[in-house]
């Protein structure tokens, strides 16, 4: 059987870990873990766990749809060629990631019958990545029991270990790796990232050295951690890089994080909640080094690592390190395809559409999840790309049911992000856009106990709740949001202060995803107008 966790929706009330401790278990007060691919003999206990879940975020041998499936009283009238289409038609979706796999439940679901072909350059079927941080790394989860559930049951054409190299748009094909080309109709463009490199490639060879993204790397990564390691360096604060330290310690290894910023999660949760952050990674007993970076890695004559140099003249003894800075998304096989890709992602509109090199939106080209770049109305139609769970879960969905819906009856991609971290035994949680805030204010808890609710505002408004092991209170907070609600929040709340104090958010200044010139534009007639990208000098 397999088990899936929607922990965008999880509150950490841990009823599912009295009822299947075999196969739920609360790693702090309300940080849940799960295996992935229970036995079956656990099936009836699950089961009592799943119907129990206070927010039904448990799902067995299936994952539930985040957006209403249409219901039949509420179907729009389709026209023939609609009609023709969903029983005829040809989707290609390139990439079986996530986002790719639940586009294809969701067609089918909807109705599609005509051809749907998946293509995935890895080995896999789409697997959830969260758990490859945590459970596989801990040695809870095997990498192979992270498949999602019933994509099998799909009738789809899927391509696995067949990269795409080229996008058509004029034929209308995608040309693969091994030289084949794959027509359609309309195809979904949902090839994510893949983690960024050290970039010095010798450096990166040394034997110790690893990035964490794909099943093989946690594969990797739990091989290495379990044939004994003496120290490990993780390079970058993140998301990822603090909870392969909070691993390494779960695991009794010393570890060390370097972060250029000032502190951890900066970029995600701006400066003052970063402070938190790093008081608790201190605590927990990290050696935190922040406003440094790794100067060089270093090895032994046998080409395994031995440490590190500083950039303040330190050095750092380790024999495993973990880069983690960032993300680089998979754009370069749309290269000459005539669309709005780079370093960015894609362009789309809110409706999942790709955008074009001269801003025009296409008609049968869509886009989801980790790659897609687009504008969000909730936050000033500020383009933005989101690497979230439950961001390429949604968009997913959308970009499906716009797939087979006409122009009248589309969707827009409306979710508010929503993002999770399990790290040293606590909880944190974000509604919102916080990087999008310009102040932040303690509204609920202790911060000294670290379990507490912090709301972000810019210009007046609500934009972000994060919370510390208070998870229940992210579905008000979430309304708040979509309701433009003010901030300072007017209304009080248990557990609050007496008096609201707001201070500066100190969150990164937003760089643009293009500085300057990056298109020149020739032509008179607006029928002979277009832009071409500008390389930037190497």
């Amino acid at each position: 059987m397999r088990a899936v966790v929607d922990l965008t929706r999880c509150q950490g009330y841990g009823q599912c870990a009295f009822l299947a401790p075999d196969v739920f278990w609360m790693h702090g007060e309300e940080a849940l873990m799960y295996d992935t691919d229970p036995d079956d003999a656990q099936r009836e206990r699950v089961l009592q766990a799943a119907a129990a879940c206070p927010v039904q975020a448990i799902h067995i041998d299936r994952m539930a749809t985040q957006h209403r499936t249409r219901d039949p009283e509420l179907a729009h009238p389709t026209t023939v060629g609609d009609e023709e289409f969903k029983r005829g038609g040809r989707i290609v979706i390139v990439g079986a990631s996530l986002a790719g796999g639940r586009a294809a439940g969701v067609l089918r679901r909807d109705g599609f019958a005509g051809t749907l072909t998946l293509i995935g350059d890895e080995p896999y079927p789409p697997y959830d990545r969260p758990p490859l941080s945590k459970q596989v790394l801990m040695g809870k989860v095997a990498p192979q029991r992270t498949v999602l559930p019933r994509l099998r049951e799909i009738d789809v054409e899927w391509l696995a270990g067949t990269p795409a190299t080229r996008l058509d748009i004029a034929a209308k094909q995608v040309v693969l790796a091994d030289g084949r080309q794959i027509g359609f109709d309309k195809v979904l463009i949902a090839t994510g990232a893949r983690a960024r490199p050290w970039p010095r490639p010798d450096e990166a060879a040394l034997d110790g050295v690893h990035v964490l993204r794909t099943l093989e790397d946690a594969d990797r990564m739990r091989q290495r951690l379990t044939a004994g390691v003496n120290r490990v360096l993780v390079i970058g604060a993140g998301f990822t890089g603090s909870e392969v330290a909070s691993v390494c310690l779960d695991l009794g290894l010393p570890v060390t994080v370097v972060e250029a910023g000032p502190a951890p999660l900066i970029g995600a949760l701006g400066k003052v909640i970063g402070q938190i952050a790093a008081d608790m990674q201190r605590a927990a007993g990290v050696d935190l080094r922040c406003d440094v970076t790794v100067s060089a890695l270093e090895g032994d004559a046998n080409g395994r690592l031995t440490g590190a140099r500083l950039s303040d003249g330190s050095t750092v003894e380790a024999d495993m390190a973990v880069v983690a800075l960032g993300a680089v998304r998979n754009v370069e096989w749309l290269e000459g395809s005539g669309l709005a890709a780079g370093p960015w992602g894609v362009a789309a509109d809110a409706g999942c559409r790709a955008v074009d090199i001269n801003g025009l939106v296409t008609d049968d080209v869509f886009v989801a999840g980790d790659i897609a770049r687009f504008p969000h109305p909730v936050f000033h139609y500020e383009f933005m790309s989101l690497e979230h769970w439950g961001n390429a879960v949604a968009q997913a969905e959308v970009a499906a049911h716009n797939m087979i819906s006409d122009q009248a009856h589309r969707w827009p991609h409306l979710s508010l992000p929503v993002f999770w971290s399990n790290q040293f035994g606590t909880n944190i949680k974000s509604v919102g856009v916080p990087s999008i805030a310009d102040e932040v204010v303690i509204t609920q808890g202790s911060v000294e106990e670290r379990r507490f609710v912090a709301v972000y505002g810019y210009r007046g408004r609500i934009t972000a709740a994060v919370t510390f092991d208070q998870a229940m209170w992210l579905d008000f907070y979430r309304s708040q949001i979509e309701q433009a609600a003010p901030f300072p929040p007017d209304f009080r709340m248990v557990g609050g202060p007496d008096q609201l104090r707001p201070v500066p958010a100190e969150v990164r200044q937003r760089i643009a995803a293009a500085q300057g010139a990056t298109v020149v534009v020739t032509g008179h007639d607006p029928a002979e107008r277009r832009a071409s990208f500008v390389r930037p000098p190497q």
